[in-house]
């Protein structure tokens, strides 16, 4: 989710710490998968935040929006990549994650740099068939526990 370093204008003091606090409680009982995908949401809420504020010329706020989105794909999602995990596919798997991010922040940087709305969408894209995937695999994960911890499963009975 995005969050902004200004003020919410619409939204009373209470009302911001009682949706921190809905945003904290969310990433506690999280799953991995989970994880990540609110990763991707929170890079995209930005990315939109950013669209918003290049629309209105408001510069600064746009600056900070793809500051977060950036931060977000660099600190977040590029930095969860293990490339010892899955053998020579997942190093494969992970440095091709790893360069897709970089160009997705550079697509950001020039999308500030040049005012450019195209850049935006691109980048949006871009994340968005990535996120697409992490919400497939984490419904199939849903679906799998679901069938595991089901009643009529005894395979996991004493």
């Amino acid at each position: 989710m995005y969050t902004s370093s200004a003020p919410a204008p619409m939204l009373n003091p209470g009302a911001r710490a009682y949706a921190r606090v809905g945003v904290e409680s969310a990433v506690m009982s999280a799953s991995p998968q989970q994880l990540v995908t609110m990763l991707f949401d929170g890079a995209k809420a930005a990315i939109g935040m950013a669209r918003h504020h290049m629309a209105n010329g408001d510069i600064s706020a746009k600056g900070n929006a793809i500051s977060k989105a950036v931060s977000i794909i660099d600190s977040g999602l590029k930095a969860s990549l293990d490339p010892d995990s899955g053998g020579a596919a997942g190093a494969e798997l992970a440095a091709n994650l790893s360069a897709l991010y970089d160009y997705i922040s550079q697509r950001l940087m020039y999308a500030h740099l040049r005012n450019d709305p195209s850049l935006l969408e691109e980048a949006d894209r871009l994340l968005e068939n990535i996120a697409s995937a992490w919400r497939e695999l984490e419904g199939r994960t849903k679906q799998s526990a679901a069938a595991v911890n089901s009643p009529g499963n005894l395979s996991l009975r004493g």
